[in-house]
């Protein structure tokens, strides 16, 4: 019988089972809110994300710690990566991203902080019944999209 490949035993095995993150990424400093140990597999599992769930967890925090009872969003001045976070929605898109990205524990924590945060957001936001409910390509928006944003 042929010898199973490493490559072919870890697929089967799942992305993150029994792996754990190396030690570089457990001396790194903790993300806002997380154990550390959920924050080493964060940091781990980043890749080519372009902001760290630190600062994208401090940036959904500041947008909620504005004053008045009702936000409104605002759209990114810029197209560019490093501006698009100025638009709370793509926050979130990418602490999705980074939510699905996840290994279960470290996923499990990651939704332990923003299940609040979410529910302060619908709270304080008014949703748009004009706003679309699918993107370019057909697929449905997440409930982030369609809230009141300033100029709309």
């Amino acid at each position: 019988m042929p010898r199973r490949r490493p490559g072919a035993l870890r697929a089967a095995r799942g992305r993150h089972a029994g792996r754990r993150p190396p030690a570089w990424a457990r001396e790194l400093p903790s993300s806002d809110r997380l154990s550390p140990a959920a924050s080493a597999e964060a940091h781990w599992t980043a890749g080519a994300r372009v902001h760290p769930l630190g600062a994208l967890l401090h940036r959904y925090r500041a947008f909620l710690r504005r004053p008045g009872s009702r936000l409104r969003l605002t759209y990114a001045v810029c197209p560019a990566p490093s501006c698009a976070i100025d638009d709370v929605a793509a926050v979130r898109d990418e602490l999705a991203d980074a939510y699905r990205s996840l290994p279960p524990g470290a996923r499990r924590a990651l939704g332990h902080v923003l299940r609040p945060l979410d529910a302060e957001f619908r709270r304080r936001t008014v949703f748009d019944r004009d706003a679309a409910t699918t993107d370019r390509s057909g697929n449905p928006r997440p409930w982030w999209h369609r809230r009141l944003y300033e100029d709309g």
